[in-house]
């Protein structure tokens, strides 16, 4: 089955680049800087900042639903990124970690889940979206718990 991963648009998260760290501190988000590699996933990219890049370590939003699902996280994003947004391919980020993999249905109710490596995701994308019901699939970081990617039929 064909499936299309997404990271997050970029837009909605530019302006942060400009504020004052006590402006960020406001919005429950914060300045950092990468101090070793693959430990700081940018989400709007889906690659992982260098030590030494800057990102915002913010609060978002990833499941809005209406649901007893609805739920927030710390995420990290790198200013002057792309949104990742490419069909039957898994970046390298995700490849690396292990997975957390949520389906959802229109509702937003969780249907199902599994873990896997980055590796064996593509088994695991087609074993959810066997099930009908599974309207769309957000990965997470496993070992952190956080938020990764959207991932939808395509």
């Amino acid at each position: 089955m064909h499936f299309r991963i997404t990271g997050l648009p970029a837009e909605p998260f530019a302006e942060l680049f400009t504020l004052s760290d006590e402006a960020l501190w406001e919005r429950r988000a914060m300045r950092v800087t990468a101090d070793r590699a693959h430990a700081y996933p940018c989400r709007v990219s889906l690659t992982d900042a260098e030590p030494g890049q800057s990102l915002i370590l913010l609060n978002y939003e990833h499941q809005p639903a209406n649901s007893p699902f609805r739920s927030t996280y710390a995420i990290y994003i790198r200013e002057g990124e792309q949104q990742f947004d490419r069909m039957d391919d898994v970046p390298d980020q995700l490849r690396r970690r292990l997975l957390s993999v949520r389906g959802f249905d229109v509702q937003g109710m969780l249907r199902d889940a599994d873990v896997a490596q980055g590796t064996a995701l593509e088994p695991v994308i087609d074993r959810l979206f066997a099930d009908e019901q599974i309207a769309y699939l957000h990965i997470h970081m496993a070992k952190p718990g956080c938020y990764a990617a959207r991932v939808d039929r395509a």
